[in-house]
């Protein structure tokens, strides 16, 4: 084409028409970073040479850390600031979970599993309300009824809170452009910081307990309520806002009567999302003191006792699988207009559920009768021993899980940790520039490596690559059978149907519970760990991957069709080149819960920074917690970086 262009223009005597330098350099793109990679990598082998993180520009915080630590512990009980600030919140906090506590016992196990039933019926309909019933009567038939409403007390404080904060920061940044951009990195933060790093410095200000659980969960829960609230708001439809303005209305009206109501969707899914991080949050918060079902939990896992950690775990999922079906249920029928009647169904709702508790209290049945509980633990470690007999290290041939684990760690993790740690440090920094930058932006390239090169003088350079091995080594697995599996399940609606289920029970199972099967099956290690978050992560690849296949233009299908391309020809050249922005998504979801999961295998032998952070929650060392979550906190910024380009278009190929 372009020596056509050429030549026309030779013909007719004018000059050949100019490619902008901008098209130009564009074009070629890849070549130009290439070069420059190549470059550099020379200059660095001359002038820098090899090995790790120089320890001339790390940064030991660890002084400063530990007096701040000292200060804290040596105020607690005398300081103003903890006596008049934070004692009366830690005073709140524990009045607020009693009472709902209290309430809950006073309402009988008849009165709570009818209050649920009837609720989940008043909000999201019949199927609801019978699974909410059901998942009740399971708690207390698995002997768990106690824990769980101490479990549940804690989830009402806590995810109102959340709520309540979230939606005030969620309205500030809706409202305020400068309150959006300041908050934003904030918000970054605290979801990617994992959540073992937030206990430290709460336990250090308010001791072991209920209050430093809540609040924990609390700056854990809050952000996907203030960004959902934020978007809601500043998402809201701009002529319905004009007509409300050329009306006269004051801004506060404008915002009562518009912008709230139009974000009302997005407000529901905050409190959805909220819920299901209160949840997990709530069980992870077991370890300094929370009670309820995540103590169970924790304790059975650190015995190794799976039969007792399956019992506590399996409440846990069903009030997750509970809230989340009401919740989102609630959410699609927010905008529909009311039933009649529906104030007289609230009532006859309240007026049942005190009629049943009454019931319950006067027949002296407040508590779950211990006749109709079932004890599984025994039954479920038998099977537990069974496959540790025969699955662990019995299978003929290939080998059992034990072998596999270590095989995974002798063929593929090791040699990516080494090989990482191989690698001279600005070779790193230079290889996470050279990726940024390829899929975003200079800016994403920048923010990357300085990301990276943060965890350097942090002083914890080769752990952080011990984690970023099990990371990438995590993320290559689910990718390969997420993706796969996505694509199968959206050319065949049987198998989607098949694995929707599943993957919901997946999604609602909080990131502690992972741990307890996976340790029967593959001992402790970083294999373990890395199932673990391959397993957390996987539901999520699936569904993205799914849908954006599902999401290809059909005309685009139907025209390869009446070409006479194969299924594997559309599939190939047609849907996934179509669906490249839902498969970049799927990475980059999968590189976040993946490293989410891989930080709490360090309760399981994972090591690297996740060990790190649990050994300063376990010493009360704030210096040796902080500085591995926040390198945690870079590690996965970088990763974010790197996977999920910028404000761009895909190119074409």
């Amino acid at each position: 084409m372009s020596t056509t262009v050429t030549t026309a223009a030779a013909e007719t005597g004018m000059p050949p028409a100019r490619v902008p330098l901008s098209d130009a350099l564009a074009r070629h793109r890849t070549a130009i970073i290439g070069g420059v990679a190549l470059v550099a990598l020379l200059l660095g082998v001359v002038l820098l040479g090899g090995g790790s993180w120089p320890a001339r520009f790390a940064v030991d915080l660890s002084g400063p850390l530990g007096d701040a630590s000292d200060w804290i512990i040596d105020n607690r009980d005398s300081h103003p600031l903890f006596l008049y600030f934070f004692g009366h919140i830690s005073n709140a906090v524990v009045l607020s979970v009693r009472a709902v506590y209290l309430v809950l016992l006073a309402a009988g196990w008849a009165g709570v599993t009818a209050a649920a039933g009837l609720v989940a019926w008043r909000l999201a309909g019949i199927r609801p309300a019978f699974t909410a019933v059901a998942a009740f009567a399971v708690c207390g038939l698995l002997g768990m009824w106690v824990p769980t409403m101490q479990t549940l007390a804690l989830m009402v404080v806590a995810v109102a809170a959340s709520v309540l904060l979230g939606a005030l920061l969620g309205l500030a940044a809706g409202l305020s452009d400068r309150v959006h951009r300041a908050l934003r990195p904030v918000l970054d933060t605290m979801q990617v910081l994992p959540a073992f790093a937030y206990l430290l410095p709460v336990v250090l200000v308010f001791g072991i307990g209920v209050p430093a659980a809540v609040l924990a969960t609390v700056v854990y829960a809050a952000p996907p309520m203030a960004r959902l609230t934020a978007l809601g708001l500043r998402g809201a439809d701009a002529g319905v806002m004009e007509a409300a303005a050329s009306l006269g209305a004051t801004g506060r009206q404008r915002l009562l009567t518009a912008r709230l109501p139009l974000a009302r969707k997005e407000l529901l899914l905050g409190v959805n999302q909220s819920i299901m991080m209160a949840l997990s949050m709530a069980v992870i918060a077991s370890v300094i003191g929370a009670g309820g079902l995540g103590d169970r939990v924790y304790q059975a896992l650190a015995s190794v006792d799976v039969g007792a950690a399956l019992a506590a775990g399996v409440p846990v999922v069903l009030l997750a699988v509970v809230l989340d079906r009401v919740t989102a249920a609630a959410g699609e029928r927010i905008g529909a207009a009311p039933a009649r009647g529906s104030g007289l169904g609230w009532a006859v709702a309240a007026a049942g559920t005190v009629a049943v508790a009454l019931a319950g209290r006067y027949a002296g049945r407040l508590s779950w009768p211990d006749a109709w509980t079932m004890d599984i633990a025994g039954s479920v470690n038998r099977a537990v021993d069974w496959m540790t007999a025969h699955l662990y290290s019995g299978v003929p041939v290939i080998g059992g899980t034990a072998d596999w684990a270590a095989r995974f760690t002798t063929w593929v993790l090791d040699p990516v940790r080494d090989g990482l740690q191989w690698l001279p440090w600005w070779a790193v920094l230079l290889l996470v520039g050279v990726l940024a930058q390829l899929i975003g932006t200079w800016r994403t390239a920048l923010t990357a490596v300085l990301a990276m090169a943060a965890i350097g003088v942090l002083g914890v350079w080769d752990p952080a690559l011990d984690t970023l091995s099990q990371v990438l080594a995590a993320v290559a697995v689910t990718l390969v059978a997420g993706v796969a599996t996505g694509v199968a399940a959206a050319r065949s609606p049987r198998l989607e149907r098949l694995l929707r289920p599943v993957l919901d029970v997946f999604q609602t199972m909080p990131q502690f519970v992972y741990l307890i099967p996976v340790v029967a099956l593959f001992g402790v290690g970083r294999a373990p760990a890395t199932v673990a978050a391959v397993v957390y992560a996987l539901p999520a690849v699936v569904r993205i991957t799914t849908q954006g296949m599902r999401a290809v233009d059909p005309v685009a299908m139907e025209s390869s069709r009446s070409l006479g391309a194969t299924g594997w020809q559309q599939l190939r050249q047609v849907q996934l080149p179509l669906a490249r922005p839902a498969l970049l998504l799927a990475v980059n979801q999968g590189v976040v819960l993946v490293l989410a999961v891989v930080i709490i295998g360090g309760l399981v032998g994972g090591g690297a920074l996740g060990y790190l952070v649990v050994f300063g929650l376990a010493q009360g060392d704030l210096a040796t917690g902080l500085v591995a979550g926040a390198a945690i906190v870079c590690l996965g910024l970088m990763l974010d970086r790197v996977t999920q380009p910028a404000g761009k278009e895909p190119r074409d190929a």
